[in-house]
């Protein structure tokens, strides 16, 4: 059974092992990146266990525009208490869990997270093949982002949560 949970500062091994699992090394992120996640964001850093293994993770800072930029691969910023827009800058599960839905539980962990402290959006960028992925937990695609993070092409994603008044 998988479990997700904010991260902890015990986890940055199993975190870069991922990583670098998913992602291409000019796209990942570093372990230094982890660390100052992991420091400044953990309210918005959660994992997916399962059995006392890290199997997923989504993570990202709260930003002022609707869009991501690429230095905040690199600077990041505690978030504030509310409002903005929560931004995911790593979605990623190991192989041998993938389809099992453990990323939509963690977008779904994320948004109820950005809910909570009633920011604006949820912003991402994807590669096209990612697409179609993300519309079906509600994204709508913004078209091809600014970002050069790894030199590939980005596609702008956002959702707008919605509240009850």
């Amino acid at each position: 059974m998988v479990q997700i949970r904010n991260v902890k500062k015990e986890d940055l091994a199993d975190l870069v092992t991922l990583e670098n699992s998913c992602f291409l090394k000019a796209e990942a992120a570093s372990e230094e990146a982890f660390k100052k996640r992991i420091e400044n964001i953990p309210d918005s850093f959660f994992v997916a266990e399962e059995e006392g293994s890290i199997v997923g993770l989504i993570n990202g800072p709260v930003i002022e525009t609707a869009y991501i930029t690429d230095d905040l691969f690199s600077d990041i910023k505690t978030n504030p208490n509310t409002g903005g827009h929560q931004s995911v800058l790593g979605l990623a599960v190991s192989p041998e869990y993938q389809n099992r839905g453990i990323a939509g539980a963690l977008l779904a962990q994320l948004e109820k997270a950005a809910e909570d402290k009633l920011r604006e959006t949820i912003t991402l960028t994807c590669k096209k093949d990612l697409v179609g992925f993300y519309e079906k937990h509600g994204y709508v695609n913004q078209g091809v982002s600014n970002s050069e993070h790894g030199g590939v092409t980005w596609y702008n994603m956002t959702k707008n949560l919605s509240y009850d008044c």
